[in-house]
């Protein structure tokens, strides 16, 4: 959607139709952001031999067919994608993609086949290391892109992808920390005055994270610190020995993300992809907490910013409540330690990635 809103302030007569599938956020994402969303069958990819590997086949088969009537049916000129269930069908139908573009079609485009235009692609990977969706769509792109450097994916005759950073939507990329800091602890009755820790663990909230901190809230609050808190809609904080006039607001969600970055002065979170773009984006130093299983991508995902200096990786383990007190607590009370890893965090992000890939796409959108 970052993208989507770059390549409209560039051209308002661009038409943009995302691609997803009925069990996604994106029914309810897309169409509130004002852009075309159409429906495909989901293929989810097995990670063990059993019996949906045999129905795989069928799947794609399907799935590829329905993209392809989308993409014929909205005359796509170059098609974006950035991974995941829908991509794959996507980029094995002729059209590829997750979004298309219309607006910048050229007379004589490329036909093969039965005689259906070939559409070209461009395929973004968000992730330090590339999933099997972008792997496909890579061989058969025209540009390649991708956040950091040795993911996994490139384009044919080339070493790596095209580092561009993570598309971050323009509320969190131009946000101005300093002047909403004011009304963005009124917003959420937390003190105008010292130092505020954000907690979030994602969408469902993390329950390592929760009881960490938590746990520690009568030593952040006697310290004068005091705390935003997104524990999940299914979870819920005991707080007990809490001091004023430091307070500890919990919520089940934030459904205003640059209003908690606007009032807090570091972060304690997990380091999905978009979780490090946004909050280095912002300036904020972070505690980088990566899921404990999987391939290890969470912990790639936020090295380039810990290393610049505008964060710490905390093994989920090892996020006790002793670490919040001997470790987060003396980084929020220092002003200059802070200020500093605030700079670095801000330096490795990638503020203009949306309009670099909107560039990018028209520039394919022409060519072809």
């Amino acid at each position: 959607m970052a993208v989507a809103d770059a390549l409209r302030r560039r051209d308002p007569a661009i038409r943009i139709t995302a691609l997803g599938t009925q069990r996604g956020l994106e029914t309810t994402l897309v169409p509130e952001r004002g852009y075309d969303l159409e429906l495909i069958p989901p293929v989810p990819l097995p990670r063990k031999p059993t019996a949906d590997l045999l129905r795989l086949p069928g799947r794609v088969l399907a799935s590829m067919r329905r993209t392809r009537e989308i993409i014929d049916a909205v005359e796509a000129d170059v098609i974006v994608g950035f991974g995941g269930y829908v991509a794959l069908p996507a980029y094995l139908a002729a059209g590829r993609g997750v979004f298309s573009v219309k607006g910048h079609r050229r007379e004589g485009a490329v036909t093969r086949g039965s005689g259906r235009r070939r559409v070209p692609v461009v395929v973004h990977e968000a992730n330090a290391m590339a999933g099997i969706s972008n792997k496909i769509g890579a061989r058969v792109a025209a540009r390649v892109l991708a956040a950091a450097a040795n993911s996994g994916v490139h384009a044919r005759g080339r070493q790596d992808a095209e580092v561009v950073g993570i598309p971050v939507r323009s509320a969190i990329t131009r946000l101005n920390r300093r002047a909403l800091r004011a009304q963005a602890r009124e917003n959420f009755g937390l003190p105008a005055e010292g130092p505020v820790l954000l907690v979030f663990g994602g969408s469902q909230g993390a329950r390592s994270l929760n009881e960490a901190v938590s746990a520690a809230a009568p030593q952040l609050t006697a310290a004068g610190i005091s705390v935003l808190h997104a524990h999940g809609p299914k979870n819920s904080l005991t707080l007990e020995g809490l001091h004023e006039p430091a307070k500890y607001v919990a919520v089940p969600y934030l459904s205003q993300m640059a209003l908690a970055y606007a009032a807090a002065d570091a972060v304690v979170c997990r380091s999905g992809a978009m979780t490090v773009a946004e909050v280095s984006a912002v300036g904020l130093p972070a505690f980088y907490v990566p899921l404990p299983h999987g391939n290890g991508e969470q912990e790639l995902n936020a090295r380039p910013v810990v290393t610049a200096g505008g964060g710490r990786i905390v093994a989920d383990a090892e996020l006790t409540p002793k670490y919040v007190i001997d470790e987060v607590i003396p980084l929020l009370r220092d002003s200059d330690r802070l200020a500093a890893m605030g700079r670095a965090a801000a330096d490795a992000g990638h503020r203009d990635a949306a309009d670099e890939v909107a560039r990018i796409v028209l520039e394919v959108a022409d060519r072809d």
